[in-house]
């Protein structure tokens, strides 16, 4: 059985009315395969909202991320916390909307979206991540290293001999 299935039926008999729920699911349930978001255990906490032509589904779902720092390949990883709020409708009139089938409103599709489309892609360990150097490979982050890692253009070449004699 789908736990991510909530019957519409009684919710859409009574426009206006309010309810919140919570969800408990898997990484694997929802069908992700990737591998920021290992197989664990995934939360939604939502409030469901009934509008006279369809339902609005807001809250925060919650997983277990991991990945490399983009700068000096170490392990990082996280919980993400998504915030969502998605529109179900019975005759689907707004293209972003998700449609009510069987008088049901399958919550698996938009929880997979979030969470694939908010998980970092490429996160860093710390915001002032000195990364790898790229001559010798040290991790800057642990000790600075005495590679010269200055660019120069030989186009300004020229230019630089002058400064370099003036001084």
């Amino acid at each position: 059985m789908n736990e991510l299935l909530v019957n519409a039926v009684e919710l859409l008999r009574r426009p206006g009315t309010e309810r919140s729920e919570t969800f408990e699911t898997t990484i694997s349930s929802l069908g992700i395969v990737d591998a920021r978001l290992p197989d664990g255990p995934v939360s939604f906490r939502a409030r469901l909202e009934v509008l006279s032509d369809g339902i609005v589904v807001s809250g925060e779902v919650r997983a277990r991320w991991v990945g490399e720092c983009r700068r000096c390949l170490s392990p990082v990883g996280g919980e993400v916390a998504v915030p969502v709020h998605e529109l179900y409708q019975v005759r689907v009139s707004d293209p972003e909307a998700f449609p009510i089938e069987h008088d049901q409103l399958d919550l698996g599709p938009m929880l997979r979206e979030a969470l694939l489309l908010d998980t970092p892609s490429s996160p860093l360990c710390r915001a002032d991540c000195a990364g790898i150097c790229a001559l010798c490979g040290a991790d800057r982050n642990a000790a600075p290293c005495a590679c010269d890692t200055s660019v120069r253009d030989d186009r300004w070449a020229a230019l630089d001999a002058l400064r370099d004699d003036s001084r």
